[in-house]
């Protein structure tokens, strides 16, 4: 099936009206896009600008028809204010999940490691694959911050060493706390304070058959610390958060993570932002390690 794409960009006041509109004759529901802008290095994106809606007519006998009645309504809501022409557009139907899949490629990480999607055979048997479903959030292993805390945990000493425990703060999908097992840890604590985050940590812990090795749970540096978890304190932490937020941290405690000897490797930071964090740190005892560049972002490790 073949669809004609509909579409105006209003104001936020109008687009409500004009999406009621559209809804009449568009099957399949309406959608709203707006710009976003960044007010602090923090914000996850505030909306701003002009609004572009959008709706998908069927293009079959009747379109001609649907078409002329929706200007009609468009018509009738100009007469109460203003409305721009709308544009029109022909859009091909297709399988868009099974298209996307066929872009999205295996990625190699380090010396060992290689980022799997779920669907797909690994092509190279030498490296530990770690699987996760890229329809899921919260990382996806695409990110530089993801692949460059990957590429400092496989160097890691710690993590290499069997019988150790691992805390990963901000678990997000959960694909550092797989990969440190898989690397050679024993048990890991991954925590996060989004609930959703913790489910999708344990569905991609399914895909690798990862099971009670991993300990999921909602939380932060807070509350390992309190004991509300299996341990307190680790010989390796890693956290892949913004750099504003493990600052913070810091003050909250994550230093207390780290054992006597211990490492954390910290990522998520911007180029500009990595003296900062690595003060805060220092601030807490301490002691710059390694650190990694790919574009803007840097990973850091750290010593204790």
């Amino acid at each position: 099936m073949n669809w004609l794409e509909v579409s105006l960009t209003v104001n936020g006041e109008l687009a409500e009206s004009v999406a009621d509109v559209f809804a009449r004759f568009a099957p399949n529901g309406v959608m709203t896009e707006q710009g976003v802008k960044f007010l602090d290095e923090e914000d996850e994106g505030t909306a701003t600008g002009p609004i572009t809606v959008r709706a998908y007519l069927e293009v079959d006998d009747n379109l001609e028809e649907t078409r002329q009645k929706l200007e009609e309504s468009l018509f009738y809501l100009g007469m109460i204010t203003p409305v721009p022409t709308p544009t029109y557009k022909q859009i091909a139907d297709q399988n868009w999940m099974e298209a996307w899949k066929q872009n999205y490629k295996s990625i190699l990480i380090g010396q060992r490691l290689l980022i799997l999607p779920a669907w797909l055979e690994s092509p190279d048997p030498q490296r530990i694959p770690i699987k996760i479903d890229p329809g899921m959030a919260f990382g996806t292993g695409t990110h530089p911050t993801t692949q460059l805390c990957l590429a400092l945990m496989e160097k890691s000493t710690i993590v290499n060493r069997k019988s150790k425990i691992v805390i990963d703060v901000g678990c997000g999908s959960g694909i550092l706390s797989i990969a440190a097992l898989k690397l050679g840890a024993e048990k890991v604590l991954g925590v996060d304070i989004d609930i959703e985050s913790v489910k999708n940590s344990r569905e991609n812990a399914d895909l690798n058959e990862v099971g009670d090795e991993l300990i999921l749970g909602q939380g932060s540096v807070t509350e390992i610390l309190r004991g509300d978890f299996e341990f307190k304190s680790a010989p390796l932490v890693v956290a892949n958060i913004l750099a504003p937020i493990l600052i913070r941290l810091f003050d909250a405690g994550l230093a207390g993570l780290v054992e006597a000897g211990g490492e954390i490797i910290l990522s998520g930071i911007l180029d500009h932002q990595a003296e900062n964090v690595i003060a805060a740190g220092e601030a807490k005892g301490l002691k710059k390690g390694e650190t990694r560049q790919m574009g803007d972002w840097v990973a850091i490790s750290m010593t204790k």
